[in-house]
């Protein structure tokens, strides 16, 4: 398993964008702590993706779906509490944007964020803070509609910017493919830190999501939303480059042509 922790590619400006995305998604975070775990679960249904509430844009009939619960030691058992959610196309497209800042846990939080702050400050500094913050949120809401595209039945909703950093990851593979990413290595018990070109980190990041995609599909692996992933990851990649060029944002490669001293 690879860990990227720190990467040479060099920025003008301070992220000052990316700051702020991190310090939007722990505040979300640490108010959705603070709920009941059944309010928590509405909140996600509400204003997570669900992909099965598009069909309501067309068939204007509720979904209901069953939330989980812990039921309390010496009661008889009850019912699952069912939640009603009713066809409302304001609410549908504002989730496309509000299940960014959503996330399930501390893992899934730190986890996300921490790529975010690796690779997105250089994304930022060759975009400019506007332009960043609007590409952030295309990128998850294009990675949205992937998996929507991948799972359109599915009543589990998805929360977390995952979507939208494969966008940037995506971006920072094509504008800085050689940039040296050093990189914690896992291997059974052996571990050591390594300094890998970017195009290898991410693409392999990339790999590890097609194979989760078709592993789910053939009914093993995890539930996660790797068609998201790999939407908003392939977004990035067709974005940065005419988006660069018409910021006026500079050469594409830095700091270096080749990952490797010339022997």
């Amino acid at each position: 398993m690879l860990f990227p922790f720190h990467d040479d590619a060099p920025r003008r400006n301070p992220p000052v964008a990316t700051i702020a995305i991190i310090m939007a998604n722990a505040v979300v975070f640490l108010w959705s702590q603070g709920l009941p775990p059944g309010r928590q679960q509405e909140i996600g249904y509400r204003w997570g993706f669900v992909p099965a509430r598009a069909r309501q844009l067309v068939d204007p009939r509720p979904l209901v779906v069953t939330l989980e619960t812990e039921e309390a030691p010496g009661l008889l058992w009850a019912p699952p509490p069912r939640l009603v959610l009713p066809p409302e196309p304001g609410q549908f497209a504002l989730s496309l944007l509000t299940c960014m800042f959503l996330h399930a846990g501390w893992l899934h939080l730190i986890g996300n964020m921490w790529f975010l702050w690796i690779f997105g400050d250089n994304v930022e500094d060759r975009l400019g803070h506007v332009a960043y913050v609007l590409f952030y949120l295309t990128g998850g809401v294009v990675a949205s509609f992937a998996h929507w595209l991948a799972q359109p039945a599915s009543t589990t909703p998805v929360i977390g910017a995952s979507g939208a950093i494969a966008a940037v990851l995506g971006a920072y593979a094509v504008t800085w493919p050689w940039a040296r990413v050093r990189t914690l290595l896992f291997l059974f018990v052996f571990v050591t830190i390594i300094e890998l070109p970017a195009l290898l980190v991410l693409g392999l990041w990339f790999l590890a999501q097609v194979v989760g995609e078709a592993e789910f599909h053939q009914g093993v692996g995890q539930s996660v939303a790797w068609g998201a992933h790999i939407g908003g990851f392939i977004t990035g990649l067709l974005l940065m480059p005419p988006l660069s060029a018409l910021l006026g944002a500079g050469p594409r490669q830095a700091p270096h042509d080749w990952p490797y001293d010339s022997l």
